[in-house]
């Protein structure tokens, strides 16, 4: 993705983080006619070291996607944290515009198929542990067969992340708007109320006064914005 030096996010503890607060990735592969396929699912995130990331999922047996990734294992999956609109009214000069905020993880992925009924029912109870924990011993009672039935309706896989790049687009670079930026966001939607904990989160100013640095740089001409919205 396009990712500006001061967007580009380089701690691969701040992607974990935001790839487990926002689990429902989208999963990118080609289709036999070399167009792009995509499937929206949860991903659970396994962590064996800094530099070893893995994605457990699964999709429907219909969906053809299993078998892009059995025909071409390396895939794209991304994922979206929160955004949201940015008003230009939130700097101390006139001369600018509105803007888009968010954070988003994009990875580059081996794939591996996982079929085998013992292998599928540990990665659903990973996706279990995760989201519902008391469900765990619900499905433990419906009884094998049903458990069998709903096993081989799926094909699940693992995702071992070969490389990812994670932005975070929230004005780090124009710091005289910090403070109002975070004081609207608190103030509003369940999303903007995110960006303001991931400012927190980030350690952007956010409860004090700009300084006279940043009134300084405010007040130089604006950069064009197509370069950063996007």
């Amino acid at each position: 993705m396009y990712l500006p030096p001061q967007f580009n996010e380089k701690d691969r503890a701040v992607a974990a983080e935001l790839m487990r607060a926002s689990p429902f990735a989208s999963l990118i592969t080609t289709d036999d006619e070399g167009l792009p396929f995509v499937t929206h699912l949860p991903l659970v995130l396994e962590a064996r070291g800094t530099d070893d990331l893995r994605l457990w999922g699964h999709c429907a047996k219909p969906n053809p996607q299993w078998r892009h990734l059995q025909a071409r294992p390396r895939a794209v999956v991304t994922f979206l944290g929160p955004h949201a609109y940015l008003s230009p009214s939130v700097y101390p000069d006139l001369a600018r515009v509105p803007t888009w905020n968010y954070l988003a993880v994009h990875c580059v992925v081996q794939a591996r198929l996982v079929d085998a009924p013992d292998e599928k029912d540990a990665l659903l109870k990973r996706l279990i542990g995760q989201h519902e924990p008391p469900y765990a011993q619900q499905w433990s009672e419906l009884g094998e067969e049903f458990q069998h039935k709903m096993l081989a309706g799926i094909v699940g896989f693992e995702l071992s992340v070969v490389d990812l790049q994670c932005k975070i687009k929230l004005n780090q670079h124009r710091r005289e708007s910090h403070v109002e930026m975070h004081a609207r966001y608190a103030a509003g939607t369940p999303d903007e109320q995110a960006l303001a904990g991931w400012m927190r989160r980030l350690g952007l100013q956010v409860d004090a006064m700009p300084s006279l640095e940043d009134l300084d740089a405010a007040m130089q001409p604006p950069r064009a914005m197509p370069d950063e919205a996007q």
